[in-house]
């Protein structure tokens, strides 16, 4: 089965991250295709899809290989590396790229400092032309920057078939939940109408329940703000009483319970700085809650 895509892998030196996105008219497409190991690169496998290629990638990554001889290796051996598209980059952020001659039209790959782009069955050149120059003037995490490419990509025509899933994944050492494994973010939409769309709102909520709270979005919770949060505590049943603006102990505790529930434990704690809340987590509350 051809599993026609577009795709970036890329790596981060300030995050010292390693990640891929993709979108396709595949569903799943970033379980087959996305492929990351923190300290030795990214693959990301598609066309007529090798999967092998992506723990077999990461194996001679991690082995001290460098992009271009991983891939090297890789297409050594196959006798279909004619239909086989593949992206790498390696522990230094070196790319090396394959699109082979069978692969469907438009196809293609193009690479950049730190990321190569590709993808088949596309609109045209100008699909990897839109990914390229949007990572590079795109901000934020490696993670945004990466779903920014797929938007421009889309924008520009991205898979004339159409549309279904995407994905992102982005790996760095101890970024995992809880600090013990190297896995950041790995975000999929398999089954969408608009995959990448979906796909950014995920990040976003990935920034906002997993993301550090920054010390300058703290503020300090006033009388306004504790008749707010209050107002909200009161109408959602975490608590009763008046609404008086006293930000005291049952207060606090109701919060906890509140916090707790949404989730929202990394921008507030009972035991830290807790006559403060995180700007973030205080938008969130509003919006969710009115």
């Amino acid at each position: 089965m051809q599993l026609n895509t577009f795709s970036i892998v890329a790596y981060d030196p300030q995050e010292n991250a390693w990640g891929v996105a993709v979108a396709s008219k595949f569903l799943a497409a970033a379980a087959v295709v996305s492929w990351a190991k923190a300290g030795a690169g990214a693959v990301a496998t598609q066309s007529y899809a090798k999967v092998g290629f992506g723990p077999d990638g990461l194996k001679l990554l991690g082995e001290g290989k460098s992009a271009s001889e991983t891939l090297a290796l890789l297409l050594e051996n196959d006798d279909n590396r004619e239909q086989r598209q593949v992206g790498i980059v390696d522990a230094q952020g070196n790319v090396a790229a394959h699109t082979g001659k069978e692969c469907h039209d438009w196809a293609g790959n193009k690479s950049g400092e730190n990321f190569s782009v590709q993808g088949n069955i596309l609109a045209g050149a100008g699909v990897l032309d839109a990914m390229a120059d949007s990572f590079r003037n795109a901000r934020g995490e490696l993670a945004d920057r990466l779903v920014a490419a797929l938007s421009a990509a889309e924008a520009a025509g991205g898979d004339k078939r159409g549309k279904q899933s995407a994905g992102v994944l982005v790996v760095k050492p101890n970024g995992g939940y809880g600090g013990d494994t190297d896995l950041y973010l790995d975000l999929r939409v398999d089954d969408d109408e608009q995959p990448v769309k979906k796909l950014r709102s995920l990040v976003e909520a990935h920034h906002l329940f997993f993301g550090e709270s920054k010390p300058e979005d703290q503020i300090r919770i006033d009388e306004a703000i504790a008749r707010e949060l209050q107002n909200i505590m009161v109408g959602q049943g975490y608590m009763g009483g008046d609404i008086n603006g006293d930000w005291d102990e049952v207060t606090k505790q109701a919060f906890r319970v509140l916090v707790g529930n949404e989730n929202l434990e990394e921008r507030w704690n009972l035991n830290n700085k807790s006559d403060y809340i995180d700007r973030v987590a205080l938008e969130y509350l509003r919006k969710r809650f009115g």
